[in-house]
């Protein structure tokens, strides 16, 4: 079983504890759920009453008045949690198995920095490159030339292809594809001849990639993801995009080819961004969101085709009165018909 001293979460988190700091800390919890042994946290008042009742054997909170346990005093204890969290998931770094698998294939030219793990029936190409205190999961599939930097951790049937490159600290979770062909043919009569795929992709520093998602190497050049994107499951990435620092990508997202994206723009769930666009810095598509053309920054757009989101608001309620409007259009037309033919009667008895 993994456990922390108080202590040792307390100088993770720059947190001070108030009261004794000996405790051993076997997990984590809710504050309702929480058993002995187990830390908690308390980062909204209303939460407050459940001070006195939690079974946890210590709390992270922003105050200290209330609490029969020892508090660890932070300023923002959901982050604080989070970073106490990592600690005893299965996938934490420290408690993954260390070394290379017997049943691992790695080329001889393969280049490995001190404290690399590869897991069973992993492939690691010629001239790949592994930073130092990266870990490969069973199953991940490296190809040749592939650099990838310090501290990444890779899940499970994940592929990286050839040349591509990869920065410190990226997470790939399991099913991931990166470096997957571009989407590109051309018409010879009826036939689609594919267009050579020949750019790689670029991961920068402290990305992670969601399960399942594909990022298409360039035509030519480069696909880039750049430092701190995050990325959900089932999102496509095409050839020649660029992602700007902090972006977030929700899932089942669809970026088209050499589309642009500023930094810390928000993609929401099945946003989809036809090609050779561009969107702004810190930008927001909301979920579902068509976009036909450029975003300027600080724009936040939804719908299709997507419109400035109070716009688009707007439309929504005004579609909602459409089955009453239609039969209030019928109504009028009707009236209309009738004086139209009152009227060419009127006329016809003044001539007659």
């Amino acid at each position: 079983m993994v456990s922390y001293a108080l202590e040792e979460l307390a100088r993770l988190v720059g947190g001070t504890i108030v009261g004794a700091a000996d405790i051993e800390i076997t997990g984590v919890a809710g504050i309702k759920e929480a058993r002995e042994g187990e830390i908690t946290f308390l980062a909204n008042s209303k939460y407050e009453s459940y001070l006195a009742t939690t079974r946890a054997s210590a709390v992270i909170a922003d105050r200290e008045d209330g609490s029969p346990k020892p508090i660890i005093k932070v300023s923002n204890p959901y982050l604080a949690f989070l970073k106490v969290m990592s600690l005893f998931s299965e996938g934490h770094p420290e408690r993954l198995q260390k070394g290379i698998h017997p049943t691992a294939i790695v080329a001889k030219s393969a280049r490995l920095a001190a404290d690399v793990s590869i897991g069973a029936y992993c492939f690691v190409g010629e001239d790949a490159v592994l930073g130092a205190r990266t870990t490969l999961l069973p199953l991940v599939c490296i190809l040749d030339a592939v650099k990838i930097g310090e501290d990444c951790l890779i899940y499970p049937h994940v592929t990286v292809r050839e040349h591509c490159s990869i920065g410190n600290r990226v997470i790939l979770h399991s099913g991931a594809v990166v470096g997957s062909d571009g989407f590109g043919y051309a018409k010879d009569g009826d036939v689609n001849r594919k267009i050579p795929q020949i750019g790689i992709v670029q991961i920068e520093d402290d990305v992670e990639i969601g399960a399942n998602a594909a990022i298409d190497r360039a035509t030519t050049d480069v696909t880039l993801i750049k430092r701190g994107v995050k990325i959900d499951n089932l999102v496509q990435i095409a050839h020649n995009v660029v992602v700007g620092e902090d972006s977030i990508l929700a899932a089942q997202v669809g970026v088209s080819g050499s589309t642009q994206l500023g930094r810390n723009v928000v993609l929401a769930g099945q946003a989809g961004l036809v090609g050779h666009i561009h969107i702004g810095d810190n930008a927001m598509v909301g979920a579902q969101g068509g976009v036909t053309k450029s975003i300027p920054a600080n724009t936040r757009v939804s719908g299709y085709p997507a419109r400035e989101h109070g716009s688009a608001r707007k439309i929504y309620a005004l579609i909602a009165w459409l089955p009453e409007l239609f039969k209030e259009l019928r109504r009028l037309a009707t009236r209309v018909e009738a004086l139209e033919k009152g009227t060419k009667r009127g006329a016809a008895a003044k001539d007659d």
